[in-house]
């Protein structure tokens, strides 16, 4: 079976918008009216590419914990949207994803606007699997705060017969 790309909406928008700061705000805004759970930390998109994505998030009151400082789970939300678009951008056409676990390791307190990153060598899945996609978070001065491993199924999307 040959890699057909993915036929994403999210990826088709970057590549048209992606370019300009503008474009940039108004793909983030498609994909939180899409999926609007994830507008709860405002992800300002920096790289959208087949198996790399980059995004930022800002340190605000409304993902603060008692501290003050970034919540645990504010970043488990990122990590899940930027696997999410790593992995509906990457997937050929002929298969479809869903999470079906998380695996997450808190290792600094968060005290600063925080990046994102998912990264993964090759994207070229052409069977049902489980796929683990690694996501790091950085502090704006370098620090990894976070990391997470997330598992997403992959399986043969159903044909209309």
């Amino acid at each position: 079976m040959s890699y057909k790309p993915s036929k994403s909406l999210m990826l088709k928008l970057w590549k048209i918008f992606g370019n300009f700061a503008l474009g940039r705000w108004f793909v983030g805004k498609a994909l939180c009216f899409t999926v609007p759970y994830f507008g709860t930390i405002k992800p300002k998109l920096i790289i959208v590419k087949p198996g790399h994505i980059e995004l930022t998030m800002k340190k605000r009151r409304a993902v603060y914990n008692h501290l003050k400082t970034v919540h645990a789970i504010a970043m488990c939300n990122a990590a899940e949207l930027s696997a999410g678009v790593l992995i509906d951008i990457s997937l050929t056409r002929d298969f479809r994803w869903i999470p079906v676990g998380m695996t997450v390791q808190y290792l600094k307190i968060a005290k600063t606007d925080l990046r994102i990153i998912c990264k993964v060598g090759d994207y070229h899945w052409n069977e049902a699997q489980d796929v683990v996609l690694p996501v790091d978070v950085y502090d704006t001065n370098h620090n990894k705060v976070f990391h997470a491993d997330i598992t997403m199924r992959i399986t043969p999307r159903q044909t209309a017969e």
